[in-house]
């Protein structure tokens, strides 16, 4: 199972390695738009810096991650069915969609800082929320992708399922955001280890319906 596990995770990075136009689109897409809001609201106040944060986060989990799943051919599916079992397949999906979410949140809050101005007060916290925020975001859309993609590869129905399931997410993530930009408060752990209780029943969640989307 592991040996499946890092042999697909290491096909999904040379094939992202290979086909860098994908990267660097995203790339392109993380520095327009905050480019663009460096030019309308330059150095905005800290719940407005942090709101627009975590939503430039959600669109660039939805262009960075959604792929994943959603470009894989009904024949290299076939493919993967009779080489590798489903739960490494889906746990090298979601390895690999983690670790880009985990480099494209940490460049866009570089960015966000060198346009945007830095508002925050405890920095290295901020960043593990970065990291363990990316991290939330990319296992609920990479589990959205996947039925996405068995239902005829109908993008709509991550933007239906998604909008539910993430919002909890977002709420708890603003929460600690506000804590990470006040000096005098501080960051809750029961909310930090609530967030990850449900980033693990996302992985558990992925782990046991995967299966039956795969023999579909």
């Amino acid at each position: 199972m592991l040996k499946q596990i890092l042999t697909l995770f290491k096909k999904d990075l040379l094939l992202e390695i290979r086909q860098q136009y994908s990267f660097y689109g995203i790339l392109l897409y993380i520095g327009a738009t905050i480019f663009v809001l460096f030019m309308a609201v330059e150095e905005p106040e800290s719940k407005v810096w942090s709101g627009l944060f975590w939503v430039i986060q959600l669109f660039i989990c939805i262009n960075a991650v959604a792929k994943s799943f959603l470009q894989e051919s009904r024949g290299r599916m076939l493919y993967f069915y009779s080489v590798a079992s489903p739960v490494a397949f889906v746990l090298a999906k979601l390895m690999f969609n983690t670790l880009l979410m985990f480099v494209m949140s940490l460049l866009s809050l570089l960015l966000f800082t060198l346009f945007l101005g830095n508002p925050m007060q405890k920095t290295l916290p901020f960043i593990g929320l970065v990291v363990l925020g990316g991290w939330s975001i990319s296992l609920v859309f990479s589990f959205l992708a996947a039925i996405a993609a068995r239902a005829q590869q109908n993008a709509a129905i991550m933007a239906i399922l998604g909008f539910p399931i993430i919002i909890p997410q977002l709420v708890l993530l603003m929460r600690l955001s506000n804590a990470a930009f006040a000096p005098l408060l501080t960051i809750p752990m029961s909310t930090v280890l609530l967030l990850i209780a449900i980033d693990f029943l996302i992985i558990l969640l992925a782990v046991i319906l995967f299966p039956f989307l795969w023999k579909d």
